[in-house]
């Protein structure tokens, strides 16, 4: 084990961006969710509204969490889980017995207690529990969870074939896996992306193509793992949210050029576990 994959011991970039520059507080990402959003059509005619925005990244984690098959009733895992609000959606809106939120970063958990102060104390059943951890080295036995998502937290894992190890080994026989993010179809696009995009210049995300993690759930043990597509309905739609905030050129932007030079795309990628 490195030192950057175990809790205490994160890269110094996701500390940062994660903890004192509180990205989750930066406009862009309004409502609580840091991600760049699962836009519809309609969402591209005229100058987009924070509505629109905090809907997109709803929609996300509605996409993500459909993939994963029916939820009602099941233990869900979210690796990565921020603030906690896509936690929230999902027992709102999808019926689990209880969800786990897992992220590696502190001051993050502490947030989501604020976020989720309902959902915490309220009474009843332990509907959300919050619970520090790696992706790489989850804190939780064999077979805990009828499902493992995430959204928008692997361009940031350290170790691939450890996080698809540990996502089989705490699935249940039969339960699925769900994950969402940006990867670089073209494996020797690295170069490029960090010329572009300052997240990969300074290794807060990392390059990798979609086999890297598909091909490690599938020898982890998953069946039927799928890899989709879904940047046609991502990357428009967060350039033209950004179009109002930053001009051509600047380096948010390129996201969409990357994408349109075939350098990064946004999949969903799914498996079950045999």
């Amino acid at each position: 084990m490195t030192q950057a994959d175990r809790p205490g011991d994160m890269r110094a970039t996701v500390r940062e961006t994660y903890g004192p520059a509180d990205l989750s507080a930066v406009p862009v990402f309004a409502g609580g969710f840091i991600n760049f959003g699962y836009w519809r059509p309609e969402d591209l005619d005229g100058p987009p509204t924070v509505d629109d925005r905090i809907r997109s990244q709803q929609d996300l984690y509605r996409r993500v969490l459909d993939s994963a098959g029916p939820l009602a009733g099941g233990r869900l895992l979210e690796v990565g889980c921020g603030l906690g609000v896509g936690c929230a959606l999902a027992i709102g809106e999808y019926g689990p017995a209880r969800v786990t939120g897992m992220d590696i970063h502190p001051q993050q958990l502490e947030r989501a207690r604020r976020a989720n102060a309902g959902l915490l104390d309220g009474p009843g059943p332990e509907r959300l529990r919050l619970v520090r951890g790696a992706a790489e080295d989850m804190p939780f036995g064999d077979g805990e969870f009828d499902c493992v998502y995430s959204v928008e937290a692997a361009q940031h894992f350290d170790d691939l074939a450890r996080f698809a190890a540990e996502t089989a080994r705490v699935l249940r026989p039969g339960g699925r896996a769900a994950v969402t993010s940006f990867f670089a179809p073209d494996p020797g696009a690295a170069p490029r992306l960090a010329e572009l995009l300052d997240t990969f210049a300074d290794g807060l995300d990392i390059a990798r193509p979609p086999s890297e993690l598909t091909g490690a759930l599938a020898r982890s043990g998953l069946t039927g793992v799928r890899c989709e597509s879904i940047g046609a309905s991502v990357w428009p739609g967060w350039d033209h949210w950004l179009s109002g905030q930053w001009k051509p050129g600047t380096w948010p932007r390129n996201f969409r050029l990357a994408w349109e030079q075939g350098l990064l795309d946004y999949y969903v990628i799914t498996g079950t576990r045999a």
